[in-house]
C-alpha cells in the first residue's frame, strides 16, 4: 500500500488563546483540514542570476504579494498584514485597476545582454489604467502623480498633460478583464530622472520584511548603484486565482535588476559571488515568505564544464523563458541544510563561455536623431527583426514633445528598401504647452530585416522661462515603445495559473506558438535654439555702471553745498603777523 501524505497547518495565536489551551487538555479536538481557512495573503521572493558572455552578470530580484481582497467595495480595507497599506489606500482612493511604475538609471544593451526579464526605459515611467467609475480621469490621473512622488521621494510630480499621452493601442491591461476602453490609461515618462537612494529607500520599505531578512538583505546601495543598469519598478494589478477565476487577488510585483560591469569592478575576471556582487552574504529566508529561491541560469552549461558553481545544489529546474527553455540550478532558502554549518550562504559563480557564442535576440531596436543646424532634424527608428524565415507585426508607440513639431507628412516606414505600409496609424497631433504628439503604428517587419521609421521635425522657440537650468545641455525626448508577439522556439505555456517561477510568469500568454515581448528604444537629447544667457549679466552689470556714474553724478550736483574757503597763509606771513601784533600794528 502506497503512502498517503497529510498537510499539517500551524495557525499563529494569541496569549490569552495558548493559556486556554493550557487550562483545557483534557477535551483535545481534531479540526478537519477543509474546515481551516487559508491565508488570503501569501508572500515569495526569488533572485535570478544569469552569467552574460560579455563577462557581466545579470540579477534580477522578484518580489510577489498576492492579497485576497476587494479594495473597490464601500467599506474600506483597514487590516493589512503583508500587503503596504499606503499602497492599498492608494488603489482604493484612486479607483485603480493596473499600475505600474519604474525608476531606472543606465540604457538595456539588448544586442550584448540580451532580452530582460521585464524591460523599462531609462528614467521614469508611469502607466495606469482607471476603474470606469472615475468621472474626472485628467484630475484623479494629477492627484496620483502627486501622491505617488512623495510615497516613492520622486519627480513625478513634474508629469502633467504636456508630458502624458493616452494611447489608442498599446499597453494593454496585464492583469483580469479584456478592457478595450482606453479612456481611462494614462501613460507618461520623464527620460531626465535621475535614480538614487531615496527613491530605493522607500522601496525597499513596501516589503514586509523590509531590509531585515531574506532576499532584500543583499539590496545594498553603494553597490546596486555601482553598476552598469538598474531598475526598480512596482506593479499591481488584479490576477486569477485559478483557471475558471472564480476569485481574484491583487497582486504587487516588486523588481529590481541589475548589472554589475565586468571592468568597473576591478577584478578583471569571470567570477563573481553574493559578496562580490552586494558585500553581503544570505544567512535565512523572510519569516513571512511562502517561498524563497535564488535561481541561477546554466542553460549555456551542457556539459558542466562552462560553469562551475560553489556549493553545488541537486536541485533543478527548467522553464520557459522569453521564447527559450533555459535550465536553472535552484536554492531553496527556507531549508537550512541550504545554507550548511556555517549557516550563511555566499554562492560562487566561475563561466568560461566566451562572447561571440550569444545568440542575438529576435527584436531589437534603436533611435537616432539626424540633421544639422538648430532648426530642422530628422528621428530615425531602427527595427531589426532577426528570425531567419518568419515575419511578424509590432506597434510601435512614439511620444514626442510639442516643442519638437513633427512634420507627419514626411512619415516614411521602409524595410529592405522599399516602402513597408503600416496596417494601423494613430495620431494625434500637438498643442504647444498643453500635450505632445502621439504616434502609434502597426508594421509589419519582414524576415531577417531592418525596418526604418523616418520623420522631420522643427525645433520651436521657448519663453525664456520655460529653459532648464542647464539649456545647452539639451532636452531629453522619451524612448520609443515597441511590443509584439514574437514566435517562440519551443511551446509557451498558456495556464497562468500554475505554479511558476516568478520571473516567467509576469506577462500572459494566450499562444504557445508565441510570447509577448516589450522592447525599448534609446532616449533622444536634441539641441534647441538656446538664447546666451550671459547677455542679461552683462546687460545689468552695464547698466549699473551707467547708472553709478551718471545719476551718481548728478545726484552730488543737486544735493551737494559749495562754500568758499579761503587758503591758509604761510609761515612767513604768520610770523610777520605776530610781530606786527607785538607792535600794535594791524596784521597783514
Amino acid at each position: 500500500m502506497g503512502r498517503r501524505w497529510e498537510a499539517t497547518v500551524v495557525e499563529d495565536v494569541t496569549p490569552n488563546e495558548a493559556a486556554a489551551d493550557k487550562q483545557d487538555t483534557s477535551a483535545p479536538e481534531t479540526v478537519p483540514l477543509s474546515s481551516v481557512p487559508r491565508p488570503k495573503d501569501d508572500f515569495q521572493e526569488e533572485l535570478v542570476i544569469r552569467p552574460l558572455h560579455s563577462g557581466d552578470v545579470y540579477a534580477s530580484f522578484q518580489f510577489r504579494t498576492l492579497w485576497e481582497t476587494d479594495f473597490t467595495r464601500e467599506n474600506k480595507v483597514s487590516h493589512y498584514r503583508l500587503f503596504p497599506k499606503s499602497l492599498g489606500q492608494v488603489i482604493s482612493k484612486f479607483s485603480v485597476r493596473e499600475l505600474h511604475i519604474s525608476f531606472t538609471q543606465g540604457y538595456w544593451r539588448t544586442m550584448q545582454w540580451g532580452q530582460p526579464f521585464l524591460p523599462s526605459p531609462p528614467g521614469a515611467e508611469l502607466w495606469v489604467w482607471f476603474q470606469d467609475s472615475v468621472t474626472d480621469v485628467d484630475g484623479t490621473w494629477k492627484e496620483l502623480t502627486n501622491v505617488l512622488s512623495g510615497i516613492f521621494c520622486a519627480s513625478l510630480n513634474f508629469i502633467d498633460s504636456t508630458n502624458t499621452v493616452q494611447p489608442s493601442a498599446s499597453f494593454k491591461p496585464l492583469g483580469v478583464g479584456n478592457v478595450t476602453d482606453h479612456r481611462f490609461l494614462r501613460y507618461a515618462t520623464l527620460p531626465r530622472e535621475i535614480v538614487c537612494t531615496e527613491n530605493l529607500t522607500p522601496w525597499k520599505k513596501l516589503l514586509p520584511c523590509g531590509s531585515k531578512a531574506g532576499l532584500a538583505v543583499l539590496l545594498k546601495s553603494e553597490k546596486l548603484f555601482h553598476s552598469s543598469f538598474h531598475s526598480q519598478a512596482v506593479h499591481i494589478r488584479p490576477v486569477c486565482e485559478d483557471e475558471q477565476c472564480k476569485t481574484t487577488s491583487w497582486e504587487l510585483r516588486q523588481t529590481l535588476n541589475v548589472v554589475f560591469d565586468l571592468h568597473t569592478s576591478g577584478q578583471g575576471k569571470r567570477e563573481w559571488s553574493l559578496f562580490k556582487m552586494f558585500s553581503r552574504t544570505l544567512t535565512e529566508s523572510c519569516p513571512l515568505a511562502s517561498s524563497s529561491k535564488i535561481y541561477i541560469d546554466i542553460t549555456d552549461n551542457p556539459q558542466g564544464d562552462q560553469i562551475e558553481l560553489s556549493p553545488a545544489t541537486p536541485l533543478l529546474s527548467q522553464a520557459v523563458v522569453l521564447g527559450d527553455r533555459r535550465t536553472f540550478s535552484v536554492y531553496d532558502l527556507t531549508q537550512q541544510i541550504t545554507f550548511g554549518t556555517v549557516r550563511s550562504l555566499n554562492l560562487l559563480i566561475r563561466w568560461k563561455f566566451s562572447e561571440g557564442d550569444m545568440l542575438r535576440p529576435l527584436l531589437h531596436a534603436e533611435r537616432y536623431v539626424a540633421g544639422y543646424g538648430l532648426q530642422t532634424g530628422e528621428i530615425h527608428t531602427l527595427m531589426y527583426n532577426n528570425h531567419p524565415y518568419r515575419s511578424f507585426p509590432v506597434l510601435l508607440l512614439d511620444s514626442v514633445p510639442w516643442y519638437l513639431r513633427l512634420y507627419i507628412h514626411t512619415l516614411t516606414v521602409t524595410s529592405k528598401g522599399k516602402d513597408n505600409k503600416p496596417s494601423y496609424i494613430h495620431y494625434q497631433p500637438s498643442k504647444d504647452r498643453v500635450r505632445p504628439h502621439l504616434l502609434e503604428m502597426l508594421v509589419q517587419l519582414p524576415p531577417n530585416s531592418v525596418t526604418e521609421v523616418t520623420v522631420q521635425f522643427e525645433r520651436a522657440l521657448l519663453k525664456w522661462t520655460e529653459y532648464t537650468p542647464d539649456p545647452n545641455h539639451g532636452f531629453y525626448v522619451g524612448s520609443s515603445v515597441i511590443s509584439s508577439l514574437v514566435p517562440s522556439m519551443v511551446a509557451m505555456d498558456t495556464n497562468n495559473t500554475r505554479e511558476r517561477p516568478l520571473f516567467s510568469s509576469f506577462f500572459p500568454c494566450k499562444e504557445e506558438s508565441s510570447y509577448f515581448v516589450r522592447v525599448y528604444t534609446e532616449p533622444l537629447l536634441v539641441n534647441l535654439p538656446t538664447p546666451d544667457f550671459s547677455m542679461p549679466y552683462n546687460v545689468i552689470c552695464l547698466t549699473c555702471t551707467v547708472v553709478a556714474v551718471g545719476y551718481g553724478s548728478l545726484y552730488n550736483l543737486l544735493t551737494r553745498s559749495f562754500q568758499i574757503e579761503e587758503p591758509s597763509p604761510g609761515l612767513a606771513k604768520r610770523i610777520a603777523n605776530i610781530i606786527r601784533k607785538m607792535r600794535g600794528v594791524p596784521p597783514l
